[in-house]
């Protein structure tokens, strides 16, 4: 199975107490969660740099599965060792609406 995600429009900041949804997946909505990823002491630029997300502005990266299974993006810390294993883990990002 392929997850695309496609975001299009202007920068957005996710900062703590925020959160991002992608809507583009038939296996529900992708929440990024600003304040998960500051309390595991993260700040936006350990992300988005020139090696995980070099641009920032919404639209210009397009992310599939197999992507984040070899390693990139998200993929690059969720890989059960720095932060929780992607794979097998479908619904610690994917929710279904109506279901947390």
């Amino acid at each position: 199975m392929i997850l695309t995600v496609i975001v299009s429009g202007n920068v957005l900041a996710v900062g703590p107490g925020k959160t991002l949804e992608f809507k583009e997946s038939s296996m529900g909505t992708v929440t990024f969660d600003g304040t998960a990823h500051k309390n595991a002491g993260l700040t936006c630029s350990d992300c988005h740099n020139s090696e995980i997300f070099p641009k920032m502005k919404q639209g210009t990266v397009k992310i599939t599965m197999n992507d984040l299974y070899a390693g990139k993006y998200c993929g690059r810390c969720h890989n059960g060792k720095k932060a929780f294993m992607i794979k097998d883990n479908c619904t610690r990002c994917h929710h279904q609406p109506g279901i947390k």
